[in-house]
């Protein structure tokens, strides 16, 4: 008997984690309406972002331990960061920056899972894995764009990226990585988005229609599964040979100057292209981003904010670990870190707001802890649960003010605690998600999202 595989006719090359398959359940089946936030645009700066040296200054701290940088004033009277956010404090009229996060538990005090607390806003660990704030809204809600994903991380090629997670949900709600080292190399593709080499589209389309004739009676099939797996093929089938999906992620097709905008180097491009996938209309997007090594960053393996050491040094914090952890990385006032982010962060607020999309876009600055508000015997902060700070704009968001507070140290929370689960219910709440409602299991057990999680008021 002659075997047919169903692959063999599709000359399927989609990067793994492009799914569509959503178990034949219906995408709008948690959504309530109320939301104010079409798409979402969260900015994950892994690592730890230190935030007494950026969002949240504190001049008075001991002088041993205080930052080095200075408190500016913004655009907003009485709203100051410090001198690492010029950009950024020209849009702060645009922000509501929220300094009184933090954790009620050491479980997330590492990078994976603090990295998956801050994806997911449930703790890890609990008796059913969690799945991504993004995938429990492209399972309930989908995406306005048919033509890619409707979870993308930008570009999600690193060591904390693998901390994802589609829990418990269908294969449909599982993000898709962009991948690239660096976007700003003008030879940058994603990678697998069009059909495999020796297959044309009229080849391509033969296919179909011979395996169309295989499958007649499975239309009409009151199996689940089958019919979710012929709707899957139909959809892979659009996406690949839709030209808008390679479009999508051409940063080419961007003027000079709005890309010079952004920062040329690779974070500023990956901000870019999250601002490309939302215009797509893409529901959920993160970017997830870190500068790579090369020529003029000797030494800059791992540039996340993990600044165990060093972290004023003007240059490399060190590639050989003989202190605290900190090689691989620049000191926060390096342009490969907060100089670059600083810059594309206002471009992308500025951007959006240009553009009539920031009011429709929950854009999200977040990092999955703060630094120690004192300095360590290596000249660097460590991890630190016990307060830091995150930012908010678009989509309602009220514009320069400022949520809670720390103490004269940044060390703990003083005024109106939030944790990363009343940021995962705000998300929700943002894009009318129904939290009363639940999500089941495979084995058809519910479980509730943020469901003892209050939405942060003040941006409401």
């Amino acid at each position: 008997m002659l075997r047919v595989q169903r692959r063999s006719f599709l000359g399927l090359g989609m990067a793994g984690g492009l799914s569509l398959l959503n178990n034949g359940r219906s995408f709008a089946s948690g959504a309530t309406g109320k939301g104010r936030a079409k798409n979402v645009l969260v900015i994950l700066e892994q690592g730890g972002l230190s935030h007494m040296d950026t969002w949240d200054p504190k001049p008075e701290a001991p002088a041993d331990h205080r930052s080095i940088y200075q408190p500016i004033s913004t655009n907003v009277a009485g709203m100051q960061f410090t001198e690492l956010l010029t950009h950024t404090a020209r849009v702060a009229d645009k922000l509501t920056v929220i300094r009184s996060m933090h954790h009620t538990t050491n479980v997330a005090n590492g990078h994976p899972t603090g990295t998956q607390y801050a994806l997911s806003g449930e703790v890890p660990g609990g008796p059913v894995e969690m799945p991504d704030i993004g995938s429990v809204a492209a399972h309930t809600i989908g995406s306005r764009c048919d033509y890619l994903p409707p979870y993308i991380m930008i570009p999600g090629n690193h060591e904390q990226a693998k901390e994802t997670r589609q829990g418990f949900l269908p294969a449909a709600t599982k993000v898709f990585k962009t991948g690239g080292k660096n976007l700003a190399d003008p030879n940058w593709t994603v990678p697998n988005l069009g059909l495999l080499s020796g297959i044309d589209d009229r080849r391509f389309h033969d296919r179909r229609d011979l395996l169309s004739n295989l499958n007649v009676g499975i239309s009409g099939n009151r199996d689940t599964t089958a019919r979710a797996l012929n709707q899957l093929g139909d959809q892979a089938a659009g996406l690949l040979t839709n030209p808008r999906t390679q479009q999508a992620f051409r940063l080419q097709d961007e003027t000079d100057a709005t890309r010079e905008r952004y920062g040329r180097g690779h974070r500023g491009q990956c901000y870019l292209l999250g601002r490309r996938m939302i215009e797509a209309g893409v529901r959920f997007v993160t970017v997830d981003v870190r500068e790579p090594e090369t020529d003029a960053t000797p030494g800059g393996s791992n540039m996340n904010w993990d600044h165990h050491d060093y972290i004023y040094s003007s240059g490399s914090c060190g590639t050989v670990r003989n202190a605290a952890g900190g090689e691989g990385r620049y000191g926060i006032g390096h342009w490969v870190m907060m100089g670059s982010t600083d810059r594309a962060l206002a471009a992308l607020i500025s951007d959006l707001d240009e553009r009539g999309l920031l009011d429709e876009t929950l854009v999200c600055f977040v990092t999955e802890f703060g630094r120690t508000p004192r300095m360590n015997y290596f000249q660097g902060r460590d991890h630190w649960v016990h307060g830091y700070s995150i930012a908010m704009a678009g989509a309602g968001v009220p514009g320069g003010q400022v949520v809670g507070a720390t103490d004269r140290e940044g060390g703990y929370v003083q005024d109106r605690p939030y944790t990363p689960n009343d940021y995962a219910a705000t998300i929700y709440e943002k894009l009318g998600i129904d939290r009363s409602q639940p999500l089941y299991t495979p084995s058809n057990r519910p479980v509730f999202i943020a469901h003892h999680a209050t939405p942060i008021a003040e941006v409401m």
